[in-house]
């Protein structure tokens, strides 16, 4: 969920200094599909022939066409840093067609662990935002391709979210329809996948509202943890410049060392 109104309000206390500010260049980049957004940036870890674990990261931007991947890649370098071999996709966004979200997530989980090397191993999943809420529906949907999910700032509740008229109809502008024609799509009403699951909320976010993260663990109880970042707004969970980098990554530590 990035960017200005018809977003969120002008009055909004967020710092998106993230969004323009100068990102990495990928190791390298890859094709997963045969789609022109079906690619991904891979950041491998500089100082570690044998990375400590995969990621695969998931930009948010209200699941809508402008917001692309680029925004993600300070973030994917700084796990990469921290010795995680970091795959940060896109994915087509089209109003309306939410199953073709879903589909790429799968394709990048099914193909690219073997297209760069470590076909063996099971990524942690890591979306913000509206990346959030298909990680965790990913996560659900294919439990057998992902090890764990750390969800930043998830719209985990879409009929809330659409109560809320977040991000000036999103909900519907991503379904194409209300949010109760498609509870497959909403993860307060599906059942909670066989596997850990983190939410990282920041207390003063003002574009998804930290009660879609308490919904979440409500619904999934013994599943979802929320971990609440108490200086934190919305984009301090993706930028590695703020206090919020070591909570985040401390997190993804903590989801390597439960599945081992």
């Amino acid at each position: 969920m990035l960017g200005s109104s018809p977003h969120e309000g002008s009055d909004s206390p967020e710092d998106r200094s993230i969004l323009e500010a100068e990102h990495p260049t990928p190791t390298e980049s890859l094709s997963y599909g045969p789609e022109p957004e079906q690619v991904a940036d891979i950041f491998r870890p500089t100082d570690s022939p044998a990375p400590s674990g995969l990621v695969l990261f998931i930009h948010g931007g209200y699941w809508r066409p402008p917001v692309d991947r680029q925004h993600a890649r300070s973030l994917a370098r700084a796990l990469a840093d921290e010795g995680y071999l970091t795959c940060s996709i896109e994915y087509r966004r089209v109003p309306g067609e939410p199953d073709l979200m879903i589909a790429d997530i799968r394709r990048a989980l099914e193909t690219l662990p073997a297209t760069i090397g470590v076909g063996e191993a099971t990524p942690t999943l890591m979306g913000h935002s509206a990346g959030g809420h298909l990680a965790l529906i990913a996560a659900i949907r294919h439990p057998g391709l992902v090890a764990g999910v750390v969800a930043l700032a998830p719209v985990t509740d879409l009929r809330a979210a659409e109560a809320l008229n977040l991000g000036s109809g999103a909900v519907a502008a991503f379904l194409g329809g209300p949010a109760t024609a498609r509870p497959d799509l909403d993860p307060v009403r599906c059942p909670a996948p066989a596997m850990s699951v983190t939410v990282i909320h920041g207390a003063r976010d003002s574009i998804v509202p930290i009660a879609q993260a308490h919904s979440l663990a409500e619904a999934w109880p013994g599943t979802a943890q929320v971990v609440v970042v108490d200086d934190s707004a919305h984009f301090e969970l993706i930028d590695p410049r703020s206090a919020a980098r070591a909570v985040v990554v401390g997190e993804v530590h903590a989801q390597k060392a439960s599945v081992g």
